[in-house]
């Protein structure tokens, strides 16, 4: 897992910009709390608030990140305010906890921006459990999440908006799951029971940090679709959570809220969340759970048995999640899998198409945009595969059909930015057997994609040397789709998706 995380692959140093970005914005923030005089709660909860909406804010465009940053405090603030509202009384504040959270989730059918505005709204209701938050608190409250989301903006968008220099992202749209109910109302549903259920037995454990068991339902929900998505993230989150405890004996106790030393440690855990979200959830739950630590020692309530109070909420956290997806309207890993795969190769032939146009001699045509899509789309491949790849699976067999079909999509990636780097090219010849090999690949794609597989597709006897580098693209295109023939061919039916 340390390699992965340190050793990945970072294009453009994204992750490093992403991370280091977020330190400067959250650390201005609480700055800014503090020389106007705020209290220590007041200045978390603006962090808090800068490092919502530096993390969660994802529209492909500058435009759209700022706006949906405006409207953080239309949907978290008057949560925050029923929250603090509510503090004295437990089944009000219980029920109306668990609608936020279901409401939270079914709002991601509105994009990137729904999900923001979830996630924000859900954890101005979780710090108001966190920091005891009373209507009294309330203006000194609305003051720091305004002044601190206007200083991380200040840094996004104005000191260090590297993201106007980079081409938009595509932004792929999820597959439609067949079924009664879609994806996110399947999973608003489940986040509800599952939070009730971590809500109840979190309450058991303590009826002081019982919230805790809810947050990890929630973040357990988090970029999910499938049962098994779900279940691997639950793992993580309780092995990240374990590692950071035992980190937070050898640090955090110590330090017993030491200002600077503290402050540090802080900003180290800032960068390791947002420098690892991309490749490691488990090391992300470990900065997670260190900064945490350090934020409780700050408010002088830090001893060892809190830190295992923490294990066992995450743990009754993920148990309720994963409950939920088992049991209440599940999702199967295959029905995702099949469904990220289709638009996947679907990609793939609209880029053949695009750079055959352009080596044709079409000014119009750009395949650029499309194997950027692709390369989103096989991300979210390998996220739905997670499960059945992971070290843990019980599924050998499933294992290594995974594996050969991220291997196979990872080629079909390769060669069509090949292709599309030499249609580029202004003087790149066009060879006339181009227009012979897209048909195929065309054919290929459609076969991959039809409800009863690809049974019948077979791949033409090919050259064994292409001279055109083009036409070398191509044909390993067309390899790597009739190879995936098998692994496609042997997956689950369908039908058994229950969804």
């Amino acid at each position: 897992m340390l390699k992965r995380v340190f050793v990945a692959p970072d294009p453009g140093r994204a992750r490093l910009r992403f991370a280091s970005r977020a330190v400067v914005g959250i650390g201005l923030a609480v700055a800014l709390c503090g020389l106007v005089g705020h209290s220590l709660v007041a200045a978390i909860t603006g962090g808090l608030a800068a490092l919502l909406a530096l993390f969660t804010v994802t529209d492909p465009t500058v435009r759209g990140q700022a706006v949906t940053t405006a409207l953080l405090p239309v949907a978290g603030l008057p949560v925050l305010a029923v929250a603090a509202v509510l503090h004295d009384q437990p089944v009000a504040r219980d029920l109306i906890f668990l609608a936020v959270m279901g409401a939270g989730v079914y709002a991601r059918r509105w994009g990137p921006r729904g999900h923001a505005l979830g996630v924000f709204a859900f954890m101005m209701f979780f710090a108001a459990q966190f920091l005891h938050t009373v209507p009294g608190q309330l203006p000194e409250l609305y003051a720091a999440v305004t002044l601190s989301l206007c200083a991380s903006s200040t840094v996004r968008f104005g000191l260090w908006c590297y993201e106007r220099r980079l081409p938009v992202p595509a932004q792929p749209a999820p597959p439609e799951i067949r079924g009664r109910l879609r994806v996110t109302t399947r999973q608003a549903v489940q986040a509800t029971l599952g939070g009730a259920f971590a809500l109840g037995i979190g309450q058991v454990l303590s009826d002081e940090r019982w919230y805790w068991a809810v947050g990890a339902t929630w973040w357990v929900f988090v970029n999910t679709t499938s049962r098994g998505e779900t279940l691997v993230r639950g793992f993580r989150r309780v092995l990240g959570t374990v590692i950071g405890i035992v980190s937070g004996f050898a640090v955090a106790i110590p330090l017993d809220g030491a200002a600077v030393p503290t402050a540090v440690v802080v900003a180290v855990g800032v960068f390791g969340i947002f420098y690892t979200a991309a490749v490691s959830y488990s090391w992300m739950m470990f900065f997670v759970t260190v900064m945490a630590g350090m934020l409780y020692g700050a408010l002088g309530v830090l001893d060892a048995a809190l830190l295992w109070l923490r294990v066992a909420e995450t743990a009754v956290g993920a148990l309720g999640a994963v409950l939920a997806v088992l049991l209440v309207l599940p999702v199967t890993t295959h029905a995702v899998t099949d469904a990220w795969i289709q638009k996947a190769l679907r990609c793939v032939h609209a880029c053949t198409a695009e750079a055959a146009d352009r080596l044709a001699g079409s000014t119009l045509a750009d395949p650029a945009p499309r194997v950027a899509e692709l390369e989103v789309l096989l991300g979210r491949v390998r996220l739905s595969l997670a499960p059945l790849v992971h070290p843990l699976s019980p599924l050998p067999a499933r294992k290594a059909r995974a594996r050969q079909v991220i291997a196979l999509l990872d080629d079909c990636v390769r060669e069509v930015r090949g292709l599309a780097s030499i249609a580029a090219d202004p003087d790149a010849s066009h060879d006339a057997r181009l227009s012979a090999a897209c048909s195929r690949v065309e054919a290929a794609v459609e076969a991959l994609t039809a409800p009863e597989g690809a049974r019948g597709f077979h791949l033409p006897e090919l050259p064994g040397v292409a001279v055109d580098p083009a036409l070398a693209h191509l044909h390993g295109l067309e390899r790597a789709l009739a190879a995936l023939v098998s692994p496609l061919s042997h997956a689950p039916s369908a039908a058994s998706t229950n969804a």
